[in-house]
């Protein structure tokens, strides 16, 4: 595959928003389309040098692969890097039960003094499942955004999506039938009563000692066989959260990484059949 690629950014406008998101664009060094595409999302921590390396490491691949930012505007703003670790510490010190829990997290956090709870507030909006909901619209527009590109093949396009954005990509798959392909790397599943809305085939990549995340694998698997929705899924034994985020030491673990790469390359070329610039060994 070609190794070079461009680099651009881009506005995409989400109808009925008023708003604008900013992506960044990888695009493959080799014009000649129209080429499958890849909408990379994000983790908590925004489009950062992962997510952009990411991007860059698809367009190689011959993708055009975009990194729309799902907290353009007030989110961004609220989120801050000390908002992040702050939220984090507070999270990470709860039982796992009841961080699946919405309401119990929400009772934890009234009992804590103003400053914290305004630390935690922005975290806690990208959580609530009405705004997952919007965000999931935004990447529908990213979806629409590369389909109308006369450089992309429309009827491939896929997801692949980290931490939040794993959620994020599940998300999309529920809300696109059009969506040809979806990746969860760590991300929760969508929820039980969204799964039937699936139409595309879904890979899972998941470390095992993420159990907050991991444990409900399982259940989810079963909630997508009875919905006819077509997901393979892998665990890592030893892998924490983060595994393929080779920019975060103490997570990143490089054969689990260098694996999970391997699975989704495979994944995405048996889905969207062999294209001449897709022909390499990923």
């Amino acid at each position: 595959p070609p190794k070079r690629y461009y680099m651009q950014k881009a506005a995409i406008s989400v109808p009925g928003e008023g708003r604008t998101l900013e992506a960044y664009l990888a695009l493959p060094e080799e014009r000649t389309g129209p080429h499958p595409a890849v909408i990379v999302i994000h983790e908590i921590f925004g489009p950062d040098r992962h997510i952009q390396d990411v991007a860059r490491r698809f367009a190689r691949e011959g993708y055009i692969a975009i990194a729309p930012n799902l907290f353009t505007g007030e989110i961004q703003q609220l989120l801050t890097p000390e908002a992040i670790a702050t939220g984090f510490g507070f999270l990470r010190g709860l039982p796992p039960e009841v961080q699946r829990d919405p309401k119990q997290t929400q009772a934890r956090i009234a009992a804590l003094p103003t400053e914290k709870r305004a630390a935690l507030a922005a975290l806690m909006k990208i959580q609530d499942p009405a705004q997952h909901a919007k965000f999931a619209q935004d990447l529908c527009a990213v979806a629409r955004y590369l389909r109308g590109r006369s450089d992309v093949e429309p009827r491939k396009v896929a997801s692949v999506g980290f931490c939040f954005g794993g959620a994020m990509s599940g998300r999309l798959a529920c809300a696109d039938p059009g969506l040809a392909a979806a990746v969860i790397f760590y991300g929760n599943a969508p929820p039980a009563d969204q799964i039937p809305h699936i139409r595309c085939p879904m890979l899972g990549l998941y470390g095992a000692e993420d159990h907050r995340i991991t444990d409900t694998i399982p259940k989810f698997a079963e909630e997508a066989k009875e919905a006819g929705v077509r997901l393979t899924y892998h665990i890592y034994p030893g892998a924490p959260h983060a595994f393929f985020n080779d920019t975060r030491a103490e997570l990143y673990r490089a054969e689990a990484a260098a694996d999970a790469w391997k699975r989704v390359q495979a994944f995405l070329r048996t889905e969207f059949g062999r294209y001449s610039s897709l022909t390499g060994n990923g």
